[in-house]
């Protein structure tokens, strides 16, 4: 770690250590109540595979389109207050939603609260990311880079690991409807509360260029940089690979967790919902991050060109595990549990393959943090357009042909590896 004096920080900024891990738990705490914790609670109350996956994948859009509105917070003369004012009012957002679910209208105020979530949390990481990088020297950048990850999948294992358990056990006393709105509600004080102390905490880095920047200008840049994008050579391919490289992931991680809990009449394996969040949000989550460290330290090795036959390999391990639960339908929970590590191992191995194809392929040039931006919207679009239609492939041909599915899907990105060229552009 970068050891700092206090000299070398003005009188009115704090440690880095003083709100770079906050501010990453901050930005991955919304992002997993839309992506995961929302998912597990609709089960809960009762709502049917496909309406769940088509409507979460639907609130996963602002991820997708989030770069296209990045240019027009150049504008904002202070980051810090940007941060400050999406956290606190996604915090409102998700404290408003536990009050929502106790109405007859419960599900469409939750879709319209979690909406307003997705769009502060998508547009929060810009600024994030954009206070981050003008804050700190790149010695620095690199030093912290690791508090980053740590705290933003720490957040991930308060949400499943501790949150959802939490819910779990609240549904048998109080039942789901109250549960969930006490999991909400202190996911929506905790985001608030970070929100307040980052208004102490984080450093008043002015936007140099906000003075002069206009919406003229911002309009131009976004422009410029889009046109830029498209004229890469071999952008095309590039796009269509990124798509498919997400096809079975976005269906087996959105099916998955309803799977586990779905009764085993169904097809399900009829876990509850302490023993999911308990699962994915201790050993799952930490098998991840194993996964994701080797897939790396692997790829650096080998270069991305010939690792990333063995990283798609991997990425498609949960595939067959999912698809194995579903055939044999084992009651042994440690056996269970030790499937789905595996599950979240290879998934965090092989994703590597794709963050290194866009950072080292898609967005080396002129504006390269810009269309990795872009590059990273269009591997959310793969995303989602295979989540929202999950649910309605898997009630059509059930749990057990579903994941068979799935793993079909993931051959026709294997094939496709042979014609991208996965190295960047000559001149880039």
């Amino acid at each position: 770690m970068d050891s700092i004096h206090p000299d070398h920080l003005t009188p009115a900024a704090r440690h880095p250590l003083a709100w770079v891990p906050t501010l990453y738990l901050a930005q991955g705490l919304p992002f997993y109540s839309v992506a995961l914790v929302a998912g597990l609670m609709f089960k809960s109350m009762g709502v049917p595979n496909e309406q769940i996956a088509r409507w979460t994948g639907v609130l996963g859009l602002a991820w997708v389109f989030k770069a296209l509105w990045s240019p027009f917070l150049e504008l904002a003369s202070s980051k810090k207050r940007v941060v400050v004012v999406l956290q606190v009012a996604g915090g409102i957002a998700l404290g408003v939603l536990s009050f929502a679910l106790q109405l007859p209208a419960w599900f469409a105020l939750a879709i319209g609260l979690l909406g307003i979530v997705a769009l502060a949390s998508s547009t929060h990481d810009i600024a994030a990311d954009g206070l981050y990088i003008a804050s700190l020297s790149a010695r620095q950048q690199a030093a912290y880079a690791g508090w980053q990850g740590a705290f933003f999948n720490g957040a991930k294992f308060l949400s499943l690991g501790g949150l959802v358990i939490l819910a779990g056990f609240l549904e048998q006393r109080v039942g789901a409807s109250a549960a969930w709105a006490t999991v909400f509600a202190l996911l929506g004080a905790l985001l608030a509360g970070l929100g307040l102390y980052h208004a102490w905490a984080l450093p008043g880095t002015l936007t140099p260029a906000a003075s002069g920047a206009s919406m003229r200008g911002a309009v131009d840049v976004l422009v410029d940089v889009v046109r830029a994008f498209f004229a890469k050579p071999g952008i095309w391919m590039g796009i269509v690979f990124i798509l498919l490289f997400r096809l079975a992931e976005g269906q087996v991680q959105t099916i998955g967790p309803l799977f586990l809990r779905d009764a085993r009449s169904l097809g399900g394996l009829g876990l509850s919902t302490q023993e999911v969040g308990a699962i994915y949000g201790t050993a799952g989550t930490a098998a991840f991050l194993v996964g994701s460290i080797l897939g790396g330290w692997f790829t650096s090795r080998v270069g991305l060109a010939r690792a990333m036959l063995v990283l798609i390999l991997a990425m498609n391990v949960p595939n067959l595990v999912f698809w194995y639960l579903s055939a044999m339908q084992p009651s042994s929970l440690g056996l269970i549990t030790a499937a789905l590590s595996l599950e979240m191992f290879g998934y965090g191995f092989g994703f590597v393959g794709m963050i290194l194809f866009i950072m080292q392929v898609i967005a080396p040039g002129r504006y390269q943090t810009a269309h990795y931006a872009l590059g990273s919207g269009f591997m959310q679009l793969g995303f989602v357009l295979s989540k929202v239609v999950s649910g309605d492939i898997q009630l059509l041909l059930g749990y057990r042909h579903f994941f068979l599915w799935v793993v079909l899907s993931a051959l026709p990105v294997l094939v496709l590896t042979r014609f991208v060229k996965m190295a960047p552009p000559d001149g880039a």
